[in-house]
């Protein structure tokens, strides 16, 4: 059999252990981590370096063979799960995950696309250097996986999503030919930024296998406080307000609704809650700075003192910030501890937002009375997660997701937002991608696709409906 041809050549450039064909152990690969798409594929091959991810593709393009590319598999639209085919090859790079080097006189890190995000981040900050791309996945999450969806998080409103803190990339094309554009350069004005293709691309270009990321100095100096605020409205001019007295030391700011602070509640007994009773809105600041905690601490109080906060819970030590942060960063967990919900990772223009939460919620209800709205995120880049619950919290949920999905991304759509802020298309949104984006720009994507995968192997049934 063709495939049998195939595999026994493989087993020639990898070895034994780096290869895995048995169907339990392909098993782990195959599921997406919201467990919403279960594929099959007809190997995993694990390559060490970029010259046998190089090899692989050479053989896989002369016996077309469809590769998925994976890195840490926590996509959440699908993006790194084959098909029910079985006839994709999965390509990890969980193998290829050593950080190169730290260049502090350049401030940049040159790290493998397998390397785990938080390994990347603790390797920087014993250089005394910072890396700034923080999410909740960042003990499993991959540094090619990230740049694969322009992954943005918590610090976006300082630093930039991946996009901004990507200097070079080196990718192995389809055909296995090696582009090296593994650059450590701040400006390069030489044509096409041919990264930035890559970046976003969700594996359907190549495979992403080193970059050069940038890096800032550490901050020595933290403040974080959660505060109570009357609505979307009022969390924006405080943030503006913020942002008038200490610039761009506003490193996160984010918005938590009642529903949140309540599905913590239930669902993490022994977390402390900040506040009784429970807000309707509350918002997260952190300030990061260089010098001593205290004054740094100070100075956030005296701010929100100014703004004319009423309720505030300020962090005093690392400690109590980490608390803060957790109870942020639970709420994902509890939602999925609670049910299903229809999720939603969209994006308006910051000075639309409080309007859009003002105009969406009602009219989900008139369509479902039952509809319970969860939105919490990145206010200080437009960025929430808006998230329906109905009363059944069953997969049985799913079925109305396209009436609600319709709802929200219209809605979307009307204040010049997109339906997919940080988490890509995968399998997930092709067919809103084709719906909002369609027209000359879907012509565009296609065109690009054309030029660097044109048999179509890379990443199937991804991006494109």
């Amino acid at each position: 059999m063709p495939s049998d041809v195939f595999l026994a050549a493989l087993r020639t450039l990898l070895a034994p252990a780096d290869i895995l064909t048995d169907p339990d152990d392909l098993a782990p690969y195959c599921l997406d981590q919201r467990r919403r798409y279960r594929g099959q594929a007809l190997a995993l091959a694990r390559p060490r370096s970029t010259e046998e991810v190089a090899a692989v593709m050479r053989l896989c393009d002369a016996h077309g063979i469809p590769v998925v590319p994976q890195g840490g598999n926590t996509s959440n639209c699908g993006a790194a799960t084959p098909d029910e085919s079985g006839r994709s090859l999965i390509l990890s790079l969980e193998r290829m995950n050593r950080v190169l080097g730290v260049d502090t006189a350049n401030n940049t890190v040159t790290v493998e696309a397998g390397a785990i995000l938080a390994d990347v981040q603790k390797a920087c900050r014993a250089a005394n250097r910072l890396f700034p791309a923080d999410w909740g996945a960042a003990g499993s999450c991959r540094i090619g996986g990230a740049l694969a969806v322009n992954a943005g998080g918590l610090n976006v409103l300082r630093y930039g999503n991946m996009r901004e803190l990507t200097l070079g990339l080196e990718v192995v094309l389809p055909s296995g030919e090696i582009w090296n554009g593994l650059r450590a350069l701040r400006k390069d004005n030489t044509g096409y930024d041919l990264k930035q293709l890559f970046i976003g691309s969700e594996g359907t270009l190549g495979i992403i296998t080193r970059a050069v990321l940038r890096l800032f100095p550490l901050p020595t100096a933290r403040a974080a406080a959660m505060a109570v605020v009357p609505g979307p409205a009022a969390a924006l001019t405080l943030l503006r307000g913020l942002q008038t007295e200490v610039g761009d030391r506003v490193t996160s700011f984010e918005l938590i609704g009642r529903p949140c602070f309540d599905l913590v509640a239930k669902h993490f007994l022994a977390l402390a809650q900040p506040f009784s009773p429970t807000p309707e809105w509350a918002v997260l600041i952190e300030l990061a700075d260089y010098g001593e905690n205290g004054p740094l601490s100070d100075r956030l109080l005296e701010l929100l003192a100014e703004a004319g906060v009423e309720d505030a819970v300020l962090a005093r030590n690392e400690s109590e910030i980490d608390m803060l942060w957790c109870l942020r960063e639970e709420i994902p967990e509890a939602q999925r501890r609670e049910g299903v919900s229809i999720k939603h990772d969209i994006s308006v223009p910051v000075s639309s937002l409080p309007q859009f939460l003002e105009v969406c919620g009602p009219r989900i209800s008139a369509v479902f009375a039952d509809a319970q709205v969860v939105a919490f995120g990145h206010l200080g880049d437009g960025n929430l997660h808006y998230n329906v619950f109905r009363s059944d919290k069953s997969a049985q949920a799913y079925s109305d997701e396209a009436a609600i999905n319709a709802i929200v991304y219209d809605c979307v759509a009307e204040f010049g937002g997109s339906f997919s802020a940080e988490h890509g298309i995968g399998q997930l949104k092709t067919a809103i991608l084709a719906h909002y984006r369609g027209g000359a720009e879907l012509t565009l994507m296609r065109g690009i696709k054309q030029v660097f995968d044109p048999k179509g192997r890379m990443n199937p049934g991804k991006l494109f409906a």
